[in-house]
């Protein structure tokens, strides 16, 4: 789970993913702030609704506890170093700089970046990000209502502006690129959206796409899990 309250640490984990093998989790992002307030945020609603970008946890400390935790003997070392967390990892004015640093002393790990895609659009971001091995971004819908409705975005945001710098994205970056739907019944899984989310999917050719659903309590207690059957009707 990522830090919260008064914990200090900006990793945690390692944990076992069911889509990434033994992961580290690197926390860059003050707990909930986010471009986003979703509806099945497991961590929550989010506090800090924000599109400014930020240091909020210094490089130094970062690379620091990265340093002590990597060369600690650990008998099951992590697969994969994961950008994730409690808020929206891109918000962070210092994670090219992170990125980097890791490529140069542990180019033996693989570098993942779990992102809602919502600053994609801005190029710096984009050039910062390249590096990473694998993207994980997410799109849940690109029609407005849904969107507002799901996703209750930051001013500025929206799902034409999302799907714009996913396909700058695709056509910048080299590296493993899966598309993550959540779905929220009753609201965009509907054959008119599910359509939408297809044509959307079919222009950015990512190399997988994952469709998710509810495990834990979200933000909104309103939001269930989908059903297995439906799950594969969606599929």
């Amino acid at each position: 789970m990522p830090r919260q309250g008064n914990e200090t640490s900006c990793l945690f984990g390692p944990v076992n993913s069911r889509r990434l093998g033994r992961s580290l989790g690197i926390d860059l992002v003050k707990f909930k702030t986010c471009t986003l307030n979703c509806v099945f945020c497991e961590c929550g609603r989010t506090t800090q609704l924000s599109v400014e970008r930020q240091v909020f946890v210094p490089t130094e400390k970062v690379l620091k506890e990265l340093n002590v935790f990597l060369n600690g003997g650990d008998t099951q070392p992590p697969e994969v170093l994961t950008f994730s967390g409690g808020g929206e990892p891109t918000l962070a004015a210092n994670l090219g700089e992170i990125i980097a640093a890791l490529k140069t002393n542990y180019p033996q790990y693989k570098l993942c970046l779990l992102t809602n895609s919502t600053l994609l659009s801005d190029s710096q971001v984009r050039a910062e990000i390249k590096p990473v091995d694998i993207i994980i971004p997410s799109l849940n819908t690109v029609s407005p209502v849904v969107f507002q409705k799901i996703n209750r975005p930051a001013a500025g945001i929206t799902p034409e502006k999302i799907l714009s710098g996913l396909l700058d994205l695709r056509r910048e970056y080299t590296g493993q690129l899966l598309l993550e739907i959540f779905i929220v019944p009753e609201i965009n899984d509907t054959p008119q959206e599910l359509a939408l989310l297809r044509e959307a999917a079919a222009l950015l050719k990512p190399d997988g796409v994952q469709l998710n659903s509810l495990d834990r309590a979200g933000s909104e207690d309103w939001v269930q899990p989908v059903s297995a059957e439906n799950m594969q009707k969606i599929k």
